[in-house]
């Protein structure tokens, strides 16, 4: 990071602090962007913050997603990214909430967050609170589980096809064809039962 982009990003710490330092739990810049971490319930007022403020002005939405930890008791990060087209910069948001805590929507700020919180919701089961049709978009309708949450097993619970009898596209429980292979990690050679010529092995020195 220059020291130029050190003095921007100092101006634009000491100014969010100044202004909501209740709000904000930690701050810290890596690879010449600023990440911080607010309360949950003041995710609206920092982004409106952070969006109209003449010193900030990361009015663009560029990203919103989720991120599961399960062995927390928060598991759920939900991480926005926005970039300052005045400043040309980027500045990432971050608040933690859990299985059962609402997220405030950010739409009335972003209209592009509509989508994004639909797939976070889709994706982790995260609510977003006033979402104005916060409703799976990704995923089938009936879909159970929530996929990118890291104890949703990798097959699935139910595989979709579609029947040629019925004429209509069918549910059924996830069957593997075969069982999972167990690996010794030997070499075809090692593990093999005869010996190629040319392929004996020397005794080990006494």
């Amino acid at each position: 990071m220059t020291r130029q982009e050190e003095e921007k990003w100092a101006d634009i710490k000491d100014h969010i602090e100044a202004h909501h330092a209740d709000d904000v739990r930690d701050m810290s810049e890596s690879f010449g962007e600023l990440t911080i971490t607010v309360r949950r319930a003041s995710i609206l007022k920092i982004i409106g913050f952070l969006r109209d403020d003449p010193i900030c002005k990361f009015n663009q939405l560029i990203d919103l997603c989720g991120v599961d930890y399960p062995a927390r008791a928060r598991r759920f990060d939900v991480v926005y990214h926005f970039l300052s087209m005045a400043h040309n910069t980027r500045i990432r948001v971050k608040c933690t909430t859990d299985e059962d805590a609402p997220v405030m929507s950010i739409v009335s700020l972003f209209p592009n967050a509509d989508w994004y919180e639909r797939e976070t919701f889709d994706m982790y089961g995260i609510v977003f609170d006033q979402h104005p049709d916060l409703r799976r978009i990704l995923t089938d309708y009936g879909f159970e589980g929530y996929p990118l949450r890291k104890d949703f097993p990798l097959t699935g619970f139910v595989e979709v096809r579609y029947d040629q009898e019925r004429k209509e596209v069918v549910y059924e429980p996830v069957t593997l064809q075969q069982e999972y292979r167990s690996f010794d990690f030997l070499s075809p050679w090692e593990g093999a039962k005869y010996i190629l010529p040319g392929d004996e092995k020397s005794e080990a020195p006494k």
